[in-house]
């Protein structure tokens, strides 16, 4: 992607990866809404009159969310239509790139999911794996190229392969890519989606404890701080803790930042003591 195209998605990869850590769900219904934005990938390839209309920069954002609300709303779950929602808002360079940010942001669910179930480097590693055991077995990489091939021959197949040898969340991303190529070969398909995986596990993950909830800019500053301060992404789980009475704690890797009440008033017991 280029320019707005870019931007664009940046700004939808990020909404849409604080949306999923922040809801409610488990990896099961995370995972469930990645293969619900990858059917809508698949509608918007299939509809050209669609693809269009909510991706035209002419139209105003809020027709493209009604639209796309009207299409899917009785199809897909609450926190889908709201990434998808993101994603028709948002300034597309060309058509085409909608549904293939879609398509991304399906990949970034699935990937939330694997990280919730503490599975993500699991995934990461099996689907790697995978991806070279195609490009390295000329009989393997032409069956799943096939096009004259019925599609079910081919994830029964991969699901012969990957039985009881990978996550669910690794399965569910080779059968996308074996279901709708979407005019990529094999080794396209699994280096652009490695190319999502490596992404996602770049960024850092900072635990924050705070005694009450923050608010959106604070959530907003406290990343931007964080990411200056360790020149890389930072991502916020936060937890609401009302013990260490005010302030923050963050913690990324061994690395603990501790600027809570509690921490202050016991270093200052402490140093009155001695």
């Amino acid at each position: 992607m280029q320019g707005a195209s870019r931007e664009a998605l940046a700004a939808a990869w990020r909404e849409t990866e604080e949306l999923l850590v922040r809801a409610p769900l488990d990896s099961a219904a995370l995972a469930g809404i990645g293969e619900q934005l990858f059917a809508v990938t698949d509608v918007l390839d299939e509809n050209p009159a669609l693809r269009r209309a909510l991706s035209d920069p002419a139209v105003e954002p809020g027709r493209k969310t009604s639209l796309a609300d009207r299409v899917f709303s009785n199809r897909i779950a609450s926190e889908a239509r709201e990434i998808v929602g993101l994603a028709v808002r948002a300034r597309w360079s060309r058509m085409r790139d909608l549904p293939d940010a879609v398509e991304i942001l399906g990949v970034l669910a699935l990937l939330v999911a694997a990280e919730k179930e503490r599975v993500v480097d699991d995934v990461e590693d099996e689907f790697f794996r995978f991806g070279r055991i195609v490009a390295s077995v000329p009989d393997l990489r032409d069956a799943l190229a096939n096009r004259t091939l019925p599609v079910e021959n081919k994830i029964r197949l991969v699901e012969r392969l990957l039985a009881g040898k990978s996550r669910p969340m690794t399965v569910i991303l080779v059968e996308q890519l074996v279901r709708h190529p979407r005019g990529r070969t094999p080794e396209e398909g699994f280096a652009e989606f490695s190319g999502i995986v490596a992404r996602f596990r770049q960024r850092l993950v900072a635990r924050v404890v705070v005694a009450v909830p923050l608010t959106d800019d604070e959530r907003a500053r406290l990343r931007r701080a964080l990411s200056d301060i360790y020149g890389r992404d930072v991502h916020l789980h936060v937890e609401v803790d009302g013990r260490i009475g005010g302030g923050v704690v963050v913690q990324l890797g061994d690395e603990v930042i501790d600027g809570s009440i509690a921490s202050v008033l016991a270093a200052a017991r402490q140093k009155l003591a001695s």
